[in-house]
């Protein structure tokens, strides 16, 4: 029998997952999932100041936005996967990953730990031990 839900979720988009490279379906940038969330977890007035308003009950990701310093927080209404199997460019992908699945187009976590306490367009207070360093103009 053909499941025809297979890899979407219970809400009907696509499953996303961390490592994933996405691209944003009204600000037509990519990026790449560093970090999820099940529902949203900004404050209201963050919510608020947003110039859209999707459901806060849906995953939401922390994308590494594709060629910028920027991290996005994107509910997954927003995001489509990314087929073009393109490598993503971002100052913290190194920090965040350790490589990549060619064959899936999926990049591959590593173990530290994504922090939202820090703002996500800062750079990471300290790298940890032992990794390292970005290369330069990434």
């Amino acid at each position: 029998m053909i499941n025809l839900s297979e890899g979407f979720g219970g809400d009907g988009f696509p499953e996303l997952k961390i490592g994933q490279v996405v691209a944003h379906l009204l600000y037509d940038y990519r990026g790449l999932i560093v970090a999820s969330d099940e529902s949203c977890q900004a404050s209201q007035s963050w919510y608020e100041s947003n110039q859209t308003q999707p459901e806060r009950r849906q995953p939401w990701h922390h994308v590494l936005v594709d060629g910028s310093h920027q991290v996005t927080y994107v509910a997954q209404s927003n995001l489509k996967p990314d087929l073009m199997g393109k490598p993503v460019v971002h100052p913290m992908l190194n920090l965040f990953f350790s490589g990549i699945d060619e064959e899936n187009n999926r990049y591959l976590r590593n173990d530290v730990p994504w922090n939202p306490g820090e703002p996500p367009d800062a750079p990471p207070s300290t790298p940890p031990e032992g990794m390292p360093p970005l290369p330069p103009g990434n």
